[in-house]
């Protein structure tokens, strides 16, 4: 449904731009259809679609307002400190305001949505004042607001000790919505899942013990603690999760799936939630997907230049399939969208059968496969073939039946994307034999397989180099004359950091390049080992020389190495 400030918008222009213009109007009617789809803001949906520029839209409203619109970048002055104590905290951000002058008659306003009229009415009548609208950029009004206005947040730690008191007394009793949807379970959830949010957490879990109730994220690949709540609490905030995610709260016994979708700070954030019976309650795990968090280009992902060159070569031929394997959670999902972004023309139709579709991204097909309905990776891929498309991306390829179509596909002119789970590149051979593919199949369609990991970077603010000692060499297999002259490093901990040492992340890689003597060998089934050798004298780096290499580039620790190859 659209938000009130999106469908003024839309009629405003749709009555003042759109009259006598059957083509304007037409694109305005596809705006609404997608703001509706993605939630997105119709500012945001018309900039894209090229109608408009955002400036010319600003400009548009403010005119329609009789108003004018305001810059904070064009003015270095503060605002006045008389002006901003005109608001208290709470007001200025439940209504999205900051007040800019007071010429007597009537307060100017900045406004987070200045075509929201139902709020421009409520504040009237809270400040018992004539207001004037302004309008400003979305972006730069929330940057202005924090400033002006910095959000007063509960801390896990000030909730925790609020819901020290408060108990359920049995809580082996089926929670009704009542109990769960108490105000102090409401705030707790609510303040776990944006401070997951703000500290760019990838999950959230919720772990019922005997005696206790553990909830941690996932922070840069790692689990962190939060402070824990009452055990007897556990049950009404698992059951809060499963009702703002659409799920069965009676329903103990038995795994579920749900969504929630919210907005934090003004933009969307999804989370999937899974739910799973133990024997001291359901774990809840949620896995928050947050488009602003990552950024989907190749560049950005810290592959060695000599693989990412190797990498765009074959992301851009005409066929083939191009696999990507690792362990869950080593960023397969992310490598892929980030090389379709990257071949995302408007000369090629690209399609997705995905589970779930964890991005939206313009100008991709994206199927979410539903095997409760029977839409699986096989049926869609059936039907995609049928789309003429020019390149595929299966989310991942599971069973043999999905493994053949996909060959298939990659034979019959296009060029597919997918992952596989296996623990280096040469292996995934050997995985696609066992499933029961042929290995001239393999041999014939293959263009190359990256094998990945994820692992943190150090902390650029604490990085704290050192020499290497005869017990990291003993880890890494190394002799001393090997790192002659070269510096290790490891973070000290600091507040940039939350005292980890580390601060992001960046993939390991090592990049097989199918060619005719490896696809030979393939049609041969030889096996993975000799396979991985040959592909290293052909120039594969593998993972471990490959985190060598960050070791001595000071991007990561000899820990960090060890733990992931």
């Amino acid at each position: 449904m659209l938000d009130i400030e999106s469908s003024a918008l839309i009629d405003l222009l749709k009555s003042e731009r759109a009259a006598g213009n059957p083509t304007l109007s037409s694109h305005l009617n596809e705006v609404a259809e997608e703001c509706e789809r993605s939630g997105k803001s119709a500012l945001e949906v018309i900039e894209n679609f090229g109608l408009f520029t955002k400036p010319e839209m600003l400009e548009i409203m403010a005119e329609n307002l009789g108003s004018y619109v305001w810059n904070p970048k064009a003015k270095n002055s503060d605002l006045p400190r008389e002006i901003i104590r005109l608001l208290d905290v709470d007001t200025a951000r439940t209504y999205g305001v900051i007040p800019l002058e007071d010429d007597g008659d009537c307060l100017h306003m900045a406004m987070r949505r200045p075509m929201d009229f139902q709020s421009q009415e409520s504040l009237r009548f809270v400040l018992g004042r004539n207001i004037l609208p302004v309008v400003c950029d979305p972006d730069q009004f929330a940057s202005e607001l924090d400033r002006y206005y910095p959000e007063k947040e509960d801390t896990v730690d000030d909730i925790v000790a609020e819901l020290g008191d408060m108990a359920v007394e049995n809580e082996d009793d089926i929670p009704d919505e009542d109990k769960a949807n108490e105000m102090p379970i409401v705030k707790f959830v609510d303040v776990i899942i944006h401070q997951a949010i703000k500290d760019k957490a990838s999950d959230i879990h919720f772990e019922p013990f005997e005696k206790n109730f553990r909830i941690r994220y996932r922070v840069d690949g790692a689990l962190y603690e939060m402070p824990e709540p009452p055990r007897s609490l556990a049950t009404p905030v698992i059951s809060r999760i499963k009702i703002i995610s659409g799920l069965n709260i009676s329903e103990r016994r038995r795994p579920q799936d749900g969504r929630i979708q919210l907005k934090y700070n003004g933009r969307p954030v999804d989370l999937r939630v899974s739910c799973l019976p133990t024997s001291h309650g359901e774990s809840v795990v949620l896995r928050v997907l947050d488009r602003t968090v990552v950024n989907l280009e190749l560049d950005s992902l810290g592959i060695g230049e000599d693989v990412l060159a190797k990498l765009r070569e074959i992301i851009h031929l005409p066929n083939g399939i191009l696999l990507v394997t690792g362990p869950t959670g080593s960023g397969k999902t992310t490598t892929l969208y980030s090389a379709l972004s990257e071949i995302n023309k408007i000369e090629d139709k690209i399609l997705t059968a995905e589970d779930p579709v964890e991005y939206d991204i313009e100008g991709l097909i994206q199927c979410p496969i539903n095997d409760a309905v029977g839409m699986t990776f096989q049926k869609a891929l059936r039907a995609f073939l049928r789309q003429d498309p020019d390149r595929i991306l299966v989310g991942e390829i599971r069973d043999f039946e999905t493994a053949q179509i996909a060959i298939e596909a990659s034979l019959t002119g296009h060029f597919v994307f997918s992952t596989l789970h296996t623990n280096d590149a040469a292996s995934t051979i050997t995985r696609l034999m066992d499933m029961g593919v042929e290995p001239f199949l393999i041999a014939s369609s293959l263009a190359g397989v990256l094998g990945q990991r994820l692992i943190r970077r150090v902390c650029p603010q604490c990085k704290t180099y050192y020499t290497p000692t005869d017990e990291d060499l003993d880890r890494l297999n190394l002799e001393r004359a090997q790192v002659e002259g070269k510096k290790f490093c490891y973070g000290k901990g600091c507040e940039l950091c939350s005292n980890t040492g580390y601060k992001g992340r960046k993939a390991l890689t090592e990049l097989m390049i199918i060619n005719d003597v490896l696809r030979d060998m393939i049609a041969d089934s030889t096996p993975a080992n000799i396979l991985g050798a040959k592909a290293s004298e052909f120039g594969m780096r593998t993972l471990r020389e490959d985190g060598l290499l960050a070791i001595f580039n000071g991007e990561t620790t000899v820990d960090e190495v060890v733990r992931y190859t």
